[in-house]
């Protein structure tokens, strides 16, 4: 999916363990042309089957996000919601775990979720704004038309906050404009240094 990154680092091994470099600024504008500077760093525990998403932030101001696991499995979703993008409605996977230190790095106007494979899984986001309230974007991570394969991953009933339950559908977002335009990320990835496709 454009403007969605699998990073995967290179693992040094030794008798005690690992150490691997998560992030670096040049390496990541070098790899995807965009330039991401951290300006928040979140983190959310959750149990086993519980899904968070899908969230976005609304354009302006926008939101970059690198995200990995630190504790235990979870299967990440990135979904293209920007109107008129050529893969709009379309998802990627990438199952992230701490042992691994396989991180997504999801562009402003890509809306991201996950569902947690194990109990007390942590997720790392480190995003390029801080939090605006009012700004978020939030859409029915269970949208039948979206076909997200939730149902393959989960071991039981899912979990949701009672705001992810109620959130729009993709569909119900476009007909409220809530969604951002491609031509507006496009624009939004030149200001902020990113390479022309």
């Amino acid at each position: 999916m454009p403007d969605a990154y699998r990073i995967m680092p290179r693992l040094l091994p030794d008798p005690r363990g690992s150490f691997h470099e998560s992030y670096r600024y040049d390496r990541l504008e070098a790899e995807t042309g965009h330039s991401f500077l951290p300006r928040q760093v979140n983190y959310s525990a959750s149990a086993r089957n519980t899904i968070r998403g899908l969230h976005g932030v609304a354009i302006p101001p926008g939101q970059a996000k690198l995200v990995s696991c630190v504790r235990g499995v979870l299967l990440d979703v990135v979904v293209d919601v920007r109107v008129g993008s050529p893969t709009f409605g379309t998802y990627d996977c990438t199952v992230l775990d701490a042992r691994s230190g396989r991180a997504v790095f999801v562009a402003e106007g890509l809306a991201h979720g996950f569902v947690a494979l194990t109990d007390d899984t942590c997720i790392s986001y480190l995003c390029s704004t801080e939090y605006v309230p009012g700004t978020q974007l939030d859409l029915r991570a269970l949208d039948p038309e979206l076909g997200l394969p939730w149902a393959k991953w989960l071991t039981g009933e899912p979990l949701l906050s009672e705001k992810d339950a109620n959130a729009v559908t993709v569909a119900e977002a476009a007909a409220l404009g809530m969604l951002p335009s491609y031509e507006q990320c496009l624009e939004l990835y030149g200001k902020r240094g990113r390479r022309a496709a």
